[in-house]
């Protein structure tokens, strides 16, 4: 009755109310959800990255950040649902054991199992929005950023600087970003007339290990005069990729121009300052809840739109 769930009498609810008033009952929210088949949780899907703590990466910190303080805003729970890399993507169980009311799905791939089980969901009605990935031609609701834009500024600025051999260090291309960055990476070169060499393309998965495992073969390009400056994809990975220059003995910022994406917290602290791209994570968290939670709020996007970036110039380039 207190839920408005059910058939009543108008006066039997007037005396019910009354008295509760009477006593200071206050509802539990816990039945109160419960009645209206509701958890009262927004599940955000995280991918489980072996030797990786989640919580201590710039990059889920802050998209979690700012899902939280919109679920709070909000009055919701957050319900973290840690998901194996090559493990099952049943999200739509989440919905029908009514464990979330909503979910937002970091990490997600262009893979076969991915778009299934985003499919379903969207042809189930379930509401969800992806962080920092797309998938075009599906429909699917998502909050990212201009990728595109902030890899072409980021070359851009190395071409200023008088760099013309410029190698690219990108992320798996099974994410949309990663293509986003290749993509400006090759406009910015293209618009400048020269080629991209596809001995100057390496790949990593977005870790400090891969940027590290990365620098010998980069090292091997300068050493030969192939390459005067390196952007990669992640700062993590331009972290990593300095560490094994310098094993190298190539020194990052002097040698050979290093510039990173993400302005996280370690490209701030590293020596040399790493020179990267700001992106606006904790915004992106913040807009997927609240498009779900929230979606007539006057400050909440109402269509897919990409955040802006702006790039940041420190000592490595």
């Amino acid at each position: 009755m207190l839920n408005d769930v059910g058939p009543i009498k108008p006066e039997t609810r007037e005396r019910v109310l009354a008295a509760a008033q009477e006593l200071g009952y206050v509802p539990n929210a816990l039945a109160q959800r419960f009645a209206r088949r509701k958890s009262g949780n927004i599940g955000v899907i995280v991918p489980v990255v072996p030797k990786v703590h989640l919580f201590t990466t710039y990059y889920f910190a802050e998209i979690l950040s700012g899902i939280g303080d919109a679920a709070k805003r909000c009055d919701y729970d957050l319900l973290l649902i840690f998901r194996e890399m090559d493990g099952e993507r049943d999200y739509a169980k989440l919905f029908r054991t009514q464990k979330v009311d909503a979910c937002i799905v970091l990490g997600a791939q262009n893979v076969a199992e991915e778009r299934d089980a985003l499919r379903e969901l969207k042809t189930e009605g379930y509401p969800f929005c992806l962080v920092n990935q797309r998938f075009d031609g599906e429909g699917f609701m998502y909050v990212d950023a201009d990728h595109e834009a902030g890899s072409y500024e980021a070359v851009r600025h190395l071409l200023e600087r008088g760099y013309r051999d410029i190698a690219f260090l990108n992320g798996p291309g099974a994410y949309s970003n990663s293509e986003d960055r290749l993509a400006g990476y090759t406009r910015a070169l293209t618009e400048a007339g020269l080629p991209v060499r596809k001995e100057h393309l390496f790949e990593g998965n977005y870790s400090r290990k891969s940027g590290y495992e990365a620098a010998a073969g980069i090292a091997r390009l300068q050493q030969e005069g192939g390459i005067d400056a390196v952007f990669a994809a992640n700062d993590r990975m331009a972290i990593g990729l300095m560490d094994g220059l310098r094993e190298q003995g190539i020194e990052p910022g002097k040698q050979l121009a290093v510039v990173g994406y993400d302005d996280s917290d370690g490209s701030r602290i590293v020596s040399p300052r790493l020179s990267t791209v700001a992106v606006p994570f904790y915004e992106m968290g913040k807009a997927a809840a609240l498009r779900l939670l929230a979606p007539s709020a006057d400050d909440v996007p109402n269509e897919n739109h990409l955040l802006p970036v702006q790039f940041v110039h420190r000592e490595t380039s």
